[in-house]
């Protein structure tokens, strides 16, 4: 083999990964070919867990090992044969960075690579409901309204034809955006020396005295920090959005064993989502669901099938 393939095997697979080091059912696994679902013309279908996947070096190998976190950590655990959050990035954003969120951040000196522009397919997870991390919004809101949806072992597919639900950001979804680029940590606020430099990154007035002015009315009580909901309110106030929004949609799991029927079809449902929450129309509580609601916090699912369609 020569040096440039090594590399590519030790970069996918691991350095571990040598003739005897990887089984062979893993490599098979993300070998498998294109068959498509007998049930759903379109449908791609995958046995025993694995991707239908074609992996490519898109950029050079050096580019892509600097994007990732620890370049010791091969795309694929040639073990389990699960792929990497930096292999997810790769194929939906060009990019093999290990993190979901916006931009770049400051960890203890190092610096931590994210998302910098709006992907053209989505990411949602169900381990931000798990509050194992938070996906920033150029992965929530892709270009077109097609959503990855991940669970602990497992990528499925979420998607609809409305293009309403991706259409331009609202100015106070951008300014929750920039706002959290100041709280990276998540805290939900900031502290009030930084409220200059949010008024100024979203265009806001922001000469010295009516920040400070800013700052007494956001807070009062003069504990040195500025939430996001009092800011959100006071600059970007919400309409009202007591009124329902629905659509049709879709999702794909290519396993057989994970389908109604064991016939691989995109399930087909209606989504609700409200600006608030109605335990009336409360439905279910499934891990598609939970994984959708990281996006759409009030979203109710009616699916045409007698069960919900699975993550996994």
């Amino acid at each position: 083999m020569s040096e440039a393939g090594q590399e590519l095997v030790h970069l996918v697979w691991g350095k571990k990964a040598g003739p005897r080091g990887l089984a062979d059912t893993i490599f098979c696994r993300w070998a498998q070919g294109f068959v498509f679902s007998d049930s759903e013309s379109t449908a791609l279908e995958q046995f025993e867990g694995g991707p239908c996947a074609v992996i490519a070096p898109v950029q050079g190998i050096e580019n892509i090992k600097n994007e990732i976190e620890d370049a010791t950590e091969p795309l694929i655990d040639p073990v389990y044969g699960h792929g990497s959050q930096s292999l997810i990035n790769l194929l939906l954003t060009g990019h093999a960075v290990s993190n979901v969120w916006d931009g770049d951040r400051e960890c203890s000196g190092m610096k931590l690579l994210g998302i910098h522009k709006q992907a053209t397919v989505g990411f949602l997870t169900l381990m931000e409901s798990l509050r194992y991390c938070k996906v920033g919004s150029y992965l929530k809101s892709p270009k077109f309204p097609i959503w990855i949806l991940g669970s602990e072992t497992h990528l499925t597919v979420f998607f609809a034809k409305d293009m309403a639900l991706v259409a331009p950001e609202a100015p106070s979804e951008q300014a929750r955006r920039v706002f959290q680029t100041y709280d990276p940590e998540d805290n939900g606020f900031i502290p009030d020396t930084l409220l200059e430099d949010v008024m100024k990154a979203l265009d806001l007035v922001s000469d010295p005295e009516y920040v400070n002015l800013m700052k007494t009315k956001l807070d009062p009580e003069g504990l040195g920090i500025i939430l996001l909901g009092p800011f959100l309110q006071e600059f970007f106030p919400e309409q009202d959005s007591r009124v329902s929004e629905s659509f049709t949609v879709y999702h794909y799991n290519g396993l057989k064993q994970s389908n109604y029927n064991e016939k691989v079809m995109y399930v087909e449902g209606t989504a609700v989502v409200m600006g608030f929450e109605e335990p009336m129309l409360q439905t279910d509580d499934t891990p598609v669901k939970r994984c959708l609601q990281t996006k759409w916090p009030y979203i109710e699912l009616l699916w045409t099938t007698d069960r919900s369609p699975s993550l996994n």
